[in-house]
């Protein structure tokens, strides 16, 4: 490979992993506000919560129907739309709740949501595209960086708020637009490789004729509730277990699952051609049923929050590991084949908080309960990687 080669995939690397970040502004900076919108806007809890399924549903159609948007704008085109979308959506919540509270609120999510859509389908094959000598390893340090994403808007709207202020928040949301919008250019100026199968590849019927999309699908599935039924929850282990209050609560659990999970995928992105993917993912996948135990039946709240750590550890390369074997495995599935992928992880991000609050509710409230229903998920990606496994294919 020519030195000058090198230089042009890894401008196209740099951007991918910034794009990520964008992806965990659009995902992380709205929830910090959420109770700072209900005081300031008056805007009841349940219509906060429609928030979060409003962001969920958006990101859903769009992985759906992205095959169509990449056909009709390209690749490159594509990805300035998206990020286009994600900062217009950002500024949209400093002027248009002030005109319309809820309404604004709820649009403004929508557009952004549009374009985290847009970037889950695409950034993935486009890293995948790129002339690396270990794809897996570039795909799992790809998906570190919405962890250092997420970090990053954390850390940084919290020194924010401490500085200037909670009612200052639209400045904030301006400089996360411009950093959105200047990534964006960037995407005008790398060079783009084609896409794994192409932007058209197989169709969603010839996929579907293929036992082994719907198990990599389901794979997903797995790897996002595995993820989040941890993620949503894990500041009432760090409020259990450090004795805090519920805004540090609310920064130890998250940030301590973001920093493992975004760990994991650094470790595996520079040592991983030493390690076979699919041996490392049945081991994270068994990792993460012991982490899942230990927050279950923990009978101190510390080695609980112990536990909620090592989940993130262990679902850090879950994820992007899926989408590598997909890639390998069926190299002509194109936009379609990463599009599904995508809404199977959408869907697992949705279940996996879901079926742990429900099944505490149920059960008056115990989260332990909730966790034991959700642990089904890690389970299945054991069983699911293991599969793999066996057919020869990881």
């Amino acid at each position: 490979m020519s030195l000058t080669q090198t230089a042009s995939y890894q401008s196209t690397m740099r951007v991918s992993f910034l794009s990520y970040m964008v992806q965990a502004v659009i995902n992380h900076f709205a929830p910090l506000l959420f109770l700072t919108w209900q005081r300031s806007f008056g805007i009841p809890l349940h219509q906060i919560t429609l928030l979060i399924t409003c962001n969920f549903c958006i990101q859903l159609l769009t992985d759906l129907v992205s095959p169509r948007i990449v056909s009709r704008l390209g690749t490159r085109g594509t990805m300035v739309f998206a990020h286009l979308c994600a900062a217009a959506g950002l500024m949209g919540l400093t002027v248009l709740p002030g005109i319309l509270p809820f309404p604004g609120l709820l649009l403004s999510t929508g557009i952004c949501a549009v374009g985290g859509g847009l970037l889950e389908v695409l950034v993935s094959p486009i890293v995948e595209a790129c002339p690396t000598d270990h794809k897996e390893s570039a795909m799992s340090l790809l998906h570190s960086f919405y962890c250092w994403g997420f970090v990053m808007v954390v850390l940084g709207s919290t020194a924010f708020f401490t500085f200037f202020g909670m009612e200052r928040w639209p400045i904030l949301a301006v400089i996360w637009a411009l950093f959105t919008l200047c990534n964006g250019w960037a995407w005008t100026r790398v060079p783009l490789f084609p896409l794994p199968g192409g932007q058209q590849g197989l169709n969603l019927a010839q996929l579907g004729r293929r036992p082994l999309f719907w198990l990599l699908v389901l794979l997903m599935v797995c790897a996002g509730a595995s993820e989040q039924a941890v993620s949503q929850w894990s500041s009432a282990f760090a409020e259990a277990g450090l004795q805090v209050d519920k805004a540090m609560g609310d920064l130890c659990g998250p940030m301590l699952f973001a920093l493992c999970m975004g760990t994991a995928r650094l470790l595996y992105g520079k040592w991983g051609e030493h390690l076979a993917l699919g041996k490392a993912m049945a081991g994270s996948a068994g990792l993460c049923i012991v982490s899942y135990l230990l927050m279950i039946f923990s009978p101190w709240p510390a080695l609980g929050l112990a536990g909620c750590g090592l989940c993130g550890f262990s679902v850090g390369i879950l994820w992007p590991g899926t989408f590598s074997i997909a890639a390998r495995a069926i190299p002509q599935g194109g936009t379609v084949l990463f599009a599904m992928l995508a809404v199977g992880g959408d869907l697992g991000c949705t279940l996996g908080p879901t079926v742990a609050g429900m099944t505490s509710t149920l059960m008056q409230d115990d989260l332990r309960w909730g966790l034991l229903a959700a642990a089904l998920f890690p389970i299945g990606m054991l069983v699911g990687s293991l599969l793999l496994r066996r057919r020869r294919i990881a």
